[in-house]
């Protein structure tokens, strides 16, 4: 029970027992979870267990119907937002496989998704300083600017650059599909302290196969999910048992 007067986290997020189709098979069966501002929760699972789909469901892709349950973002249903509507309601997603646009600059890329999703135009100068300060964060040399958007990029700058865009664009949920894949430790030290460096006002749902993040983020939960349900939930050490003993002993 909270007391009166001890300050409450609002709840960003709030899913229950979501089902998803996909061409009428079922990948997500029976999903509960409540994400509050400055919460970082962190999904484990096979290949296979619904984790990414939960996060294109959630940013709206269209391939995945939702059969049953509600998602309630910001304490309304999000079922007819747009994905653009989403985005400028504070919801973003770094993709696991993040695409390339050939011929369109980073720089400009970057300050189009800040005026688009903020729905205004956002002072050059404003937008440099905040720019500027976000790269240093991340390490990033300006000359990164004028590359053109993940077009031979290794898989550490496209992962960089999915978290360049979610600090310039300050989410109030953040959804993080496999960032830390194929990273080195030094491009994943980056990668994690630009999410710590947002994490404060935001909520997080992190997908990672791995204990290595979860090792520089501190999640508040970790859960794990089997056959498109959550079986076990629990702090870090959750993270931990999973990655020495896998999934088996969950199933038994």
């Amino acid at each position: 029970m909270v007391g009166t007067g001890e300050n409450v986290s609002e709840v960003i997020l709030d899913i229950k027992n979501l089902h998803v189709s996909v061409e009428g098979t079922k990948i997500i069966k029976g999903v509960d979870l409540t994400i509050r501002s400055g919460e970082i929760h962190a999904i484990m699972g096979r290949n296979g267990a619904g984790k990414s789909t939960l996060a294109h469901v959630l940013m709206g892709h269209p391939a995945y119907e939702i059969t049953q349950g509600e998602i309630q973002y910001r304490g309304k249903p999000i079922d007819e937002y747009e994905v653009f509507e989403r985005a400028r309601a504070g919801m973003f997603l770094s993709f696991q496989y993040p695409a390339s646009i050939p011929g369109v600059q980073v720089g400009n890329f970057l300050k189009k998704s800040v005026n688009n999703v903020r729905d205004e135009k956002v002072k050059a100068r404003e937008f440099r300083k905040e720019l500027n300060a976000a790269m240093d964060k991340l390490d990033m040399n300006k000359g990164f600017l004028s590359r053109y958007v993940n077009d031979g990029f290794s898989g550490g700058e496209k992962k960089r650059l999915e978290i360049l865009q979610m600090m310039l664009l300050k989410p109030t949920l953040a959804l993080l599909d496999e960032t830390d894949s194929g990273l080195d430790i030094d491009a994943l030290r980056l990668v994690a302290k630009g999410i710590t460096e947002t994490a404060e006002e935001t909520g997080f749902l992190v997908i990672t196969h791995y204990q290595r993040l979860l090792e520089l983020i501190k999640p508040n939960f970790v859960h794990a999910m089997i056959d498109g349900k959550f079986v076990k939930s629990g702090g870090p050490e959750l993270a931990l048992k999973l990655e020495d003993q896998g999934y088996d002993w969950l199933e038994a």
